[in-house]
């Protein structure tokens, strides 16, 4: 049994700070008094940047334990709280705030013995990394010295010690299979587990699923099915069936994809049913995915190590490094990277350390053989299934480096999602900050910017020796592309200076957005937007002369990718296999900017024309609070499905969309009609399958919707109290979303002291420094505690049990109404297309109630003329109340929900489906 480390220990919640000095008492103190003692003498924290904000003293620094926990267990989950603290250290949990203190002085001398017990499965690297923090001054290094042993012989540093990815032989085309419903729902009983209940809604939806499967009848037109299974249906087993199945038969590769990281977990574990975690050879049957700028770049975390990073920043460096020896799969976003990490160091440290700029160097990288990325995509290559994410799945699809391994049996869950995830791939934008991203890697580092980034030029170096003719294309690449941004740009577009035709664009965009803004944007900080009609001549002339410069860039690069396929063609002597793979990595990244400014060119081609009917086209100043960040011109095509039917669908043999809210719900049942134009399926020849399992949860007796009718709309102080009110009657256990991120803070400003001193404790996003995934994990943890968020937390969160009781909405979720929306409700039928995105949005916040039989709770409406005819999006038979508030609370506080219960409000019960 560990000691109690003698140390003062701080914290601070929304009741209160409490101190306890070394060997001492605990005691209520006044903030000032608290960072008073935390400046005097090293204290004991958890979650500094949280205790900061709890006290008002952004500048608050001390022993965080959370910093020494990523230390001691790199890649091991821990919710950032007292209670999952003591959680995952095996600790007895503090029972109130004021024992806070003493708990974590039991938590340190609990991970200081963790570091001298022999069973230390983390031990190896750790001596070595300490050595390093203390010339860096961390904080915990002189304190953690005495309990760490210098290891007998010396440790391997982490580039040496990380394992290489083996080449393996193209896997070969798929076998042709047709998939017998018996087979499948014998697999199916197989995952489900012996003794299991048989639902016939997931047997059904099994067998419609294999039909993706069968050997397509023509080019271009792909088995496409479109599913909708209620929340219960068990769909993720129900389409891991057939497709465990057919990758068993076929020796093919099923891609599913989803659009939430949390989806992705769910399905890493739902996955291991069906498959071993490792083959016989050790190779992994399920992979997966991300974009490259979710993993972490060896040769940045190299960088930073050696000097790249300064300050706290480098402290972070040296614990991803310890991190990166244990992961998984390298994956710092959503994969064993603690989500709290990064944000305990307050700047972009994690982004830092990955490939967010397209800067790889691919098999110039000196850790090439052991980079996380392309151990990534090579194990995908030869995976049965890969979980992946939509946008991956599209950018694969229409630029992947490997034609062979692009997609062809796919599964989208969360179906509802594609329709925006395509709608973001296929866009294009050129603004200030896109442009000056371009030049950066074509020209590379100029004056004292810092980093490992390269240009063309030393990327291609020795290409450049050996071949005349691509030697002079990366010199005219490098000379035109002095025509885009450069650092400072936005600042000399304020000034009336602007440098080159690009700047010089973006300076006329910037007058014109300003000018014609009608939003009332300006005075709000938010930021504004006009169409692209109309235009000055100033800015069209802007315009041609950008698109003359862009077109000069574009040239030399065509020219030196074609340079790049004849040396590929004719390999010279020196052309090994690792700088075969470099230039193949080059040809990729050519062909993307290629692509970038060729659409750059249409756009700009466009302005002051007639306007094309299939694309929406704005000018842009982006802003927060007021700050400009960016400006420029977007593109988005009126209809995204389009190029997504002719990427992704077309060259598929089998591709299935499934949700619980594929479909909009009228009051005559499911409607299909904007589910298959928001599929694609309207671009193909061939009509898709359509299929639908309702829920088998009894919503009739386990949920209701509350409307509660007396809050009136711009009331904040009515609203803050009717959220205060709720959660106190729920006891926490609270989902509050917003739609506007200004009125979450100023409802959380005034209710967050009062929740906390009745041991209630509430979060939110965009207030608190902590990252969205861990809120919620902290959500989930705690029973008590309630959190309020906007759009991500209404269909990205799986909250089952008791932790999430109640749902609660500010207002009915209308769409924002910018350019590209009114242009999309002028073709989709105006209220109509309107109503199906609310309808959408309300079921999507409503399924996150009940996640399984034993949930129950309330969905509670804060608006007084709520519409009837969104009452839909419910389920059938859910009971829908309008009453007041207070009968509301009353309602909640006695755990009073469903059909037959006593109510004093109007029932509009949602009506069952008709037969």
């Amino acid at each position: 049994m560990s000691s109690p480390f003698p140390l003062p220990a701080l914290h601070a919640s929304h009741s209160g700070t409490w101190l306890r000095p070394a060997n001492g008492v605990t005691s209520t103190v006044s903030k000032g008094d608290a960072i008073m003692a935390a400046a005097d003498t090293p204290v004991l924290l958890l979650n500094a940047p949280l205790v900061a904000s709890r006290l008002g003293y952004p500048d608050l620094s001390g022993l965080d334990l959370l910093e020494l926990f990523a230390f001691v267990h790199p890649a091991r989950f821990c919710v950032p709280t007292p209670r999952g603290l003591a959680e995952a250290l095996g600790l007895e949990e503090p029972q109130g705030d004021e024992n806070v203190p003493a708990f974590l002085q039991a938590a340190a001398g609990a991970l200081m013995a963790i570091c001298e017990s022999a069973e230390w499965t983390e031990r190896e690297g750790a001596w070595s990394a300490l050595q390093n923090l203390v010339r860096l001054r961390w904080p915990w290094a002189q304190v953690l010295g005495p309990f760490l042993a210098r290891p007998a012989k010396a440790e391997r540093w982490l580039f040496s010690k990380l394992p290489e990815w083996e080449e393996a032989p193209e896997r070969p085309a798929p076998r042709q299979t047709e998939l017998s419903p018996a087979a499948v729902l014998a697999r199916l009983d197989q995952l489900t587990g012996a003794g299991a209940e048989q639902r016939e809604g997931q047997r059904a939806y099994a067998r419609d699923a294999a039909q993706v499967f069968s050997p397509r009848d023509k080019r271009g037109e792909p088995h496409l099915l479109l599913a909708q299974a209620g929340t219960g249906i068990g769909k993720t087993l129900g389409y891991l069936a057939p497709a465990s199945l057919w990758a068993e038969e076929s020796g093919g590769t099923v891609w599913v994809s989803t659009y939430t990281k949390n989806l992705q977990r769910q399905l890493r574990q739902e996955s291991r049913r069906a498959w071993p975690a490792e083959r016989p050879d050790g190779s992994p049957p399920v992979v997966v995915r991300k974009g490259r700028e979710n993993y972490l770049c060896l040769l940045n975390l190299e960088d930073a190590l050696q000097g790249g990073f300064a300050g706290r920043a480098a402290i972070l460096a040296q614990l991803v490094a310890r991190w990166a020896a244990y992961s998984q799969d390298g994956d710092m976003i959503g994969g064993d990277l603690p989500g709290w990490l990064g944000t305990l160091f307050r700047k972009r440290g994690v982004a830092a350390l990955t490939d967010q700029r397209g800067e790889c160097v691919y098999a110039g990288c000196p850790h090439y053989r052991k980079c996380f990325i392309e151990r990534a995509a090579r194990s995908s290559a030869q995976a049965d299934l890969v979980i992946a994410n939509h946008a991956l799945v599209m950018v694969n699809s229409a630029r992947g480096r490997d034609t062979g391994q692009r997609p062809t049996r796919i599964i989208f869950d969360e179906g509802h999602h594609v329709f925006e995830a395509a709608d973001s791939t296929f866009a294009a934008a050129l603004t200030g900050q896109e442009a000056i991203e371009l030049r950066r890697w074509i020209i590379g580092p100029e004056r004292n910017s810092r980093g490992r980034r390269r240009g063309l030029a030393a990327r291609l170096a020795d290409v450049s020796s050996y071949d005349e003719a691509g030697g002079d294309a990366v010199e005219a690449a490098l000379e035109a592309a002095h025509a885009l941004p450069s650092d400072g740009w936005l600042q000399r577009i304020h000034e009336g200076a602007p440098s080159g035709p690009v700047e010089a664009l973006l300076a006329q965009v910037r007058t014109a957005t300003y000018a014609r803004d009608e939003s009332g944007g300006q005075e709000a900080g938010y930021g504004i937007e006009t169409e692209a009609a109309g235009l000055p001549g100033e800015l069209i002339e802007a315009a041609g002369d950008a698109e003359e410069a862009l077109a000069a860039i574009r040239a030399p690069l065509m020219k030196l990718g074609t340079r790049l396929e004849a040396i590929l063609a004719d390999a010279p002597d020196w052309l090994d296999a690792q700088g075969r793979a470099r230039i193949e990595g080059a040809r990729h990244s050519l062909a993307w900017r290629i692509d970038t400014l060729a659409a750059w060119e249409a756009l700009l081609e466009r302005l002051g024309g007639p306007t094309d009917p299939e694309f929406v086209d704005w000018l842009a100043v982006d802003r927060s609070e007021a700050r400009e960040f960016d400006v420029g011109i977007h593109r988005h095509w009126l209809d995204p499905m389009k190029p997504f039917a002719k990427v992704v669908l077309e060259p598929a043999h089998g591709v299935m969309l499934t949700s619980a809210t594929l479909t909009d719900r009228s009051e005559a049942g499911p409607e299909w009609g904007s589910a298959v134009a928001r599929s694609g399926a309207a671009w193909l020849e061939v009509p898709p399958r359509l299929t639908a399992a309702d829920s088998p949860f009894d919503y009739a007796s386990r949920a209701e919707v509350l409307i509660v009718t007396d809050i009136r709309k711009g009331d904040l102080p009515a609203l803050a109290g009717a959220y205060a009110r709720l959660i106190e009657a729920s006891g926490g256990g609270v989902l509050g979303l917003f739609t506007a991120i200004r009125r979450l803070r100023a409802v959380h400003g005034r209710i967050a002291d009062r929740l906390a001193r009745e041991g209630l404790p509430l979060y939110a996003q965009h207030v608190d420094p902590i990252d969205t995934g861990t809120l919620v994990d902290i959500f989930r943890d705690d029973p008590r505690a309630s959190l309020l968020g906007t759009d991500a937390l209404r269909d990205g969160v799986d909250v089952p049990g008791h932790s999430l009781r109640c749902v609660v909405m500010e207002q009915v979720p209308w769409p924002r109404p910018d350019i590209l929306h009114k242009a999309r409700r002028l073709a989709g039928g105006g209220n109509a297309y309107d109503d199906r995105i609310i309808r959408a949005r309300l079921a999507q916040a409503f399924g996150r109630l009940i996640r399984s039989k034993e949930d129950a709770g309330h969905f509670v409406v804060l608006s007084p003329a709520f519409p009837t005819r969104l009452l839909t999006a419910f389920p059938p038979g859910t009971p829908v109340l309008r009453l007041t508030l207070e009968e509301a609370l009353q309602r909640i506080a006695s755990g009073v929900f469903g059909a037959g219960n006593p109510a004093t409000g109007v029932n509009e019960s949602v009506g069952e489906e008709p037969a």
